[in-house]
């Protein structure tokens, strides 16, 4: 199906978007960033989205309903209608911003949407996206069925019942694709609203597609003088927006979808059972027994609506499901999916047991006892995919049910695939005129659906599973442990030893049913995981799966301790502690991947258990590698109990080590598997992978990941490539790989770690009791043994900054490990503790421990973009600053940097060097952020220096924190001349094309509260930038001038019309101290700081302005600190040239800013008359 097809089909079953090439972005907004263009209104036309200040289009691969969902509830325009492409309402122009949109449509905003990456789309403006959105809803009941209400001019607006009729009603129902109308209500059955009235009488012919197409009355008239009491209400029928032809039934056919009012068929590319399950639920036709494809049930007609369906399975519709295409009108008809769904059910107990009821009519019936045999029930087992009937009951076992009864007489052969196919008696005859009491109740067995083949036992072999009555095998691509657990678990047979490919156990026979099965782990049965084909026939058999489970188990106590338990005959048996010896225990412990034994116990050290007792005498060597292997005396029996039940405690083993570093915790990676160490390969090797391997060693923290074999080639396989960590995993061998056994490496590119060796514990990452690894023990440093210049090593090693403090007697507890008390003797300049040597020894108690403050260090800097928050981004790596290349460089990386630097959210995440070319080694590439780390250096990657760039694509970010806008050579921070910062230059901007909307975003943006005064003429002098020339289009409310549109439209301007912008530097006031919030020490907040206003600056006509802003009436009086108290903090000696008739500070001139001679006992106060209500 090829590697594209491979990653949608994961991105449907996950929801986790890996898109053709492209890796997956989050962006997130503030604002409404999109508009519909060239439609016949607001809510109709083609996808435009606001990036960077400029409008740009959508490319419409990938573009679906869910998509557009997002984008009709941002724009409040209901649901949508219709989903477009190939420029249906015209080219745009400007950027393509967004292309291979994955929406799950609960999205507030389409910008916080998966998608592609901004500006990687690929396409031009013939495939810009569009969309129609219904602009009438139905409120407080369901979809079909609510209150009307229309949008007009941008309000919904509640319908009067006088204005709207039959007619009306067919459109409605039809826009919001409901069935036809039912009742047409008035008198507000559904609650009164309290929108506005649509009163103008709506005048449809009935055969519209959408209410806005229909003609209005020109004017209100009287006539129509209405009230909420009179709200349309409007019951529409639910409609099916499915359904299944050529086949033999309504539940089995072809796949067909209505949408345009139109039927057209679903192409097969990616068709599995999930989707499958989806169209059976929505047709209530029971559960999915075969997904078929290549037009099996005869070729469908119309349009070909989907293509590459992406169903999760719980869908209540098949539209809801994303898909690659819609509308696809390629060459696909010959691929029509098809879907065959059961028509059978039981009730009320289990998949396979339960009150028996048949599909008749689109009803579902119970079923009659007196009509139903042994042959029946062999048809319906099947059809559900479970074993041999066990007992067919009647009396209604499992309640009676209210269904209709069924009671022609079922005469089925027994080896008919479905209940359907059988025949019946051709008429109701009174011997069987049966009631509830009689309703049929069916047991069938759990049936197994896989099997192991070829073998030396059930519980090894190549993988089978059973599907239309046939075995076939598996294709061994993407085939792991997860796939491997699920089928032994599925068996019965304990834990996964080896997933194995290649026709390890033989090549199998039959059709190959599955390939690149997808599962998680915990699924009860390999069918149940996602694969990418079901039914592939297009490879060999020589890539068969295979699994070897272990047949062994210890029950009641860990992982490597409990009662021992072997699988014999099918069948889980304890095992007689005289027939067991420590040879035995040697190969038990081996082959659950558990270190050597401890300890055989009899007595039924772990509890007796009830299972059968194994008797024979096992006659290990002791090297065998599963239990299984080893002989068994036949002759040998004992007679035992339950009281001798085998115990076995095997040491945890430990499935890593680190080879040919100066110590245990740093070298070359090498992973314990099949008895054999071997090597991990670096490719996709991280500090996520290293963090693993550390923490499995109790090693401490992950100074660093390297590759290319640093500490040396070793010999051997390479066991695992492209590990994929999470950082959480307790082993190595339990995080993803792309196989074991992968040979693409050799051992010049061999992992290696650095584990750090050392610790602070008790604190914070940076600060603690100080703890060192010594011959595998932690232990506590005495005081003594410690001072200045090994503290500055420690610092460096765990990646902090400089030391702040070495403190003593036990600052962060007292610990119990043992001490250190060797001095160390560090130069001050050592990259590792264990590196400085150490000499004579001191005596020392627990009240001695060593604990250390280090600086929390920022490991990652944003340069050359004009502020801390936006710039090129930079890693501190082994002392060395470097840069991250852009290749999967999105806004979840981007998010983890602006948090790292507190910079606040991401707004843009850019490559191509946008920041300029940085210098040194390029640290990082493909990073894989989920955008919560708490550092850029915790996410996944390509590996330190892995890459294929140069310093042309070095990626970028743009913060919230980084201020686009600048006031110069004002007499505070609040006014001056304005510059812009535009593609790295700040330029000054023309008075022409700013007015006082634009203002008021600037100010908010400097955290400079309202303006208070725009002015031209160069009134801050000339200065020496280029000229802003384009129109700036703000609505006043955007946070950030960058998030403002900006006209084509260019003024002619010089140096005379330079903008200057006064704020008013606060943003907020308050009354401190006083006996309530109308009295008190005047406080104003500039810059997010508050602070005290200087008596010398204030006077009643101030006064008079701010209590009148507090809503506190007029002012009494101004007062001195010895009213009110003195405050703290900073002392605002502001003066305030108010005439008294302003309603807020922000509108009184500022005659000064400086910091006069005042302190706080010149605080100002005031004192209003009160509260105004």
């Amino acid at each position: 199906m090829g590697f594209k097809l491979i990653m949608l089909r994961m991105m449907g079953r996950y929801l986790t978007l890996i898109l053709l090439c492209s890796v997956v972005i989050l962006i997130a907004a503030d604002r409404v960033n999109v508009r519909l263009v060239g439609g016949h209104s607001r809510c109709a036309g083609r996808v435009e989205v606001l990036h960077r200040g400029q409008w740009g289009t959508v490319c419409d691969v990938a573009w679906d309903l869910p998509d557009a969902a997002v984008v009709c509830r941002e724009l409040d325009c209901g649901e949508p209608v219709d989903v477009l492409g190939n420029a249906h309402f015209g080219q745009g122009s400007g950027p393509v911003w967004m292309g291979f949109v994955r929406c799950v449509g609960s999205e507030s905003t389409l910008k916080d949407c998966e998608s592609g990456g901004w500006d990687r789309s690929y396409c031009d403006h013939a495939k810009d996206a569009g969309v129609i959105c219904s602009e009438v809803r139905l409120v407080g009941g369901s979809r079909c069925s609510g209150r009307l209400e229309i949008l007009h001019d941008q309000s919904w607006m509640s319908v009067c019942d006088a204005v709207f009729d039959q007619q009306d009603a067919e459109v409605v129902c039809r826009e919001l694709d409901c069935g036809a109308p039912v009742q047409v209500l008035g008198a507000a059955a559904f609650d009164k609203g309290d929108a506005q009235m649509w009163t103008q009488e709506i005048q449809c012919r009935g055969n519209e597609s959408q209410i806005h197409m229909c003609q209005t009355s020109f004017k209100f008239t009287p006539k129509y003088n209405c009230s909420h009491k009179s709200n349309v209400v409007l019951l529409c029928t639910e409609i099916i927006h499915v359904r299944l032809v050529n086949g033999n039934s309504p539940c089995s056919g072809t796949v067909e979808v209505l949408h345009r009012g139109q039927w057209g068929t679903v192409c097969d590319d990616g068709w599995d059972l999930a989707d499958a399950a989806v169209v059976c639920r929505e047709l209530d036709c029971g559960e999915p027994v075969e997904a078929l494809g290549d037009a099996q049930v005869g070729l469908g007609s119309g349009p070909v609506w989907m293509n590459n369906a992406m169903c999760t399975g719980s869908e209540s519709t098949l539209k809801k499901c994303g898909s690659v295409i819609w509308g696809f009108q390629g060459v696909c008809q010959s691929k029509s999916a098809g879907v065959i769904c059961s028509e059978v059910r039981l009730v009320g107990g289990s998949r396979c047991s339960g009150r028996l009821e048949i599909l008749h009519d689109q009803s579902w019936m119970s079923v009659c006892d007196a009509v139903f045999d042994q042959q029946d029930a062999e048809v319906v087992c099947r059809e559900l995919d479970c074993g041999a009937p066990v007992q067919v009951l009647g009396a209604a076992a499992f309640d009676k049910g209210d269904a209709q009864m069924w009671t022609q007489e079922i005469q089925c052969r027994g080896n008919e695939s479905q209940i359907h196919m059988c025949q019946t008696s051709f008429k109701f005859t009174p011997k069987y005129n049966c009631s509830h009491k009689s309703n049929v109740v069916l047991l069938c067995t759990e049936k197994i659906n896989v099997r192991l083949f070829n073998g030396n036992s059930p519980c090894s072999g190549t993988v089978e599973v059973l599907h239309r009555g046939q075995w076939g095998t598996v294709c061994n691509d993407g085939w792991d442990l997860a796939d491997a657990a699920v089928v032994c678990r599925e068996l019965d047979c304990g834990e996964p030893v080896e997933a194995l490919g290649d026709a390890h156990f033989g090549s199998g026979s039959g059709p190959i049913w599955m390939n690149n099965a997808m599962c998680t782990g915990s699924e009860s049965t390999l069918k149940k995981c996602g694969s990418v084909t079901w039914g592939l026939q297009s490879v060999g058999q020589s890539k068969s799966a295979g699994v070897m489970c272990s047949e062994v188990r210890l029950v009641g106590g860990s992982r490597c301790s409990g009662r021992l338990e072997i699988l014999h005959d099918q069948s889980w048996m304890s095992v007689c502690d005289a027939v067991f010896d420590q040879q035995d225990a040697e190969v038990v412990c081996r082959e659950l991947d558990c270190g050597a034994p401890v300890q055989v116990l009899g007595a039924a050290a772990f509890d007796k258990g009830d299972a059968q007792m194994w008797t024979q005498e096992i006659q290990c060597r002791g090297d065998e590698s599963q239990i299984n292997l080893c002989p068994t005396s036949p002759s040998h029996k004992y007679n035992c109990s339950h009281n001798n039940d085998t115990g076995l405690m095997c040491a945890d083993s430990v499935n890593v080590r680190l080879v040919g570093g100066d110590s245990r915790c740093a070298g070359r990676v090498e992973v314990l598997h099949r008895g054999q160490w071997g090597t991990v390969c670096d490719g996709g090797w991280d500090m996520a992978d290293a963090a693993v391997v550390c923490r499995e060693l109790d090693c401490g923290e992950p100074v660093d990941a390297v590759g290319d074999a640093y500490f040396g080639p070793g010999s051997g396989p390479i066991w695992t490539n492209r590990m994929s960590c999470t950082g959480s995993e307790t082993t190595l061998k339990n995080c993803g790989s792309v196989q074991l056994y992968d040979y693409d490496c050799n051992h010049d590119t061999d992992a290696g770690v650095i584990c750090s060796g050392v610790r602070l514990v008790g604190g914070s990452r940076c600060s603690g009791r100080l703890e060192i690894l010594h011959d595998q023990s932690w232990m506590s440093v005495c005081d003594a043994a410690f001072d200045q210049q090994d503290a500055e090593v420690v610092c460096r090693e765990l990646d902090c900054g400089a030391p702040v403090q070495v403190l003593g007697a036990a600052a962060f507890g007292k610990g119990d490990a043992q001490m250190w008390t060797q001095e160390i003797q560090c130069r001050g300049n050592e990259s590792h503790i264990r590196m400085c040597p150490a000499s004579q020894k001191h005596s020392c108690s627990h009240d001695d421990h060593q604990a250390l403050l280090c600086a929390d260090v920022m490991n990652v800097r944003l340069a050359n973009g004009n502020s801390p928050c936006a710039g090129r981004v930079e890693v501190l790596h082994r002392g060395q600053w470097g840069t991250v290349c852009h290749d999967s460089w999105d806004m979840a990386d981007a998010a983890v940097v602006c948090r790292e630097l507190d910079c606040g959210e991401p707004v843009d995440a850019l490559g191509l060097a946008y920041f300029g070319q940085g210098s040194g080694p390029i640290w990082m590439s493909i990073l894989t952020c989920l955008g919560t780390e708490s550092t850029l250096k915790n996410c996944g990657s390509a590996g330190w220096n892995k890459h294929v760039c140069t310093h042309n694509h070095d990626a970028g970010v743009i913060c919230s924190g980084h201020k686009r806008s600048r006031l110069a050579d004002g007499s505070h921070l609040c006014s001056g001349r304005l510059e812009i910062l535009h593609d790295q230059s700040w330029m000054s901007m023309c008075d022409a094309v700013f007015d006082q909307q634009d203002a008021e975003v600037v100010c908010r943006e400097l955290d400079c509260g309202a303006p208070v005064q725009v002015l031209g003429a160069a009134a801050f002098d000339k200065g020496d930038a280029q000229m802003w020339t384009q129109e700036i289009q703000c609505r006043g409310n955007e946070s950030h001038i960058s998030f403002c549109s900006v006209s084509l439209l260019k003024h002619n301007c010089t140096f005379d019309n330079i903008v200057g912008l006064i704020c008013s530097g606060y943003t907020d006031l308050r009354l401190m101290n006083g006996s309530d919030s109308c009295s008190g020490r005047v406080e104003l907040q500039f810059l997010k700081e508050w602070g005290t206003v200087c008596d010398a600056c204030w006077d009643m006509r101030a006064a008079s302005v701010l209590c009148r802003q507090l809503n506190c009436g007029i002012a009494v009086s101004v007062v001195g600190s010895d009213w009110f108290g003195e405050g703290s903090g900073e002392i605002w000696a502001d003066v305030f040239d108010c005439d008294g008739n302003e309603t807020k500070l922000s509108e009184c001139s500022i005659s000064s800013w400086s910091r006069a001679e005042c302190s706080h006992r010149r605080d100002v106060g005031v004192i209003c008359s009160g509260k105004l209500f």
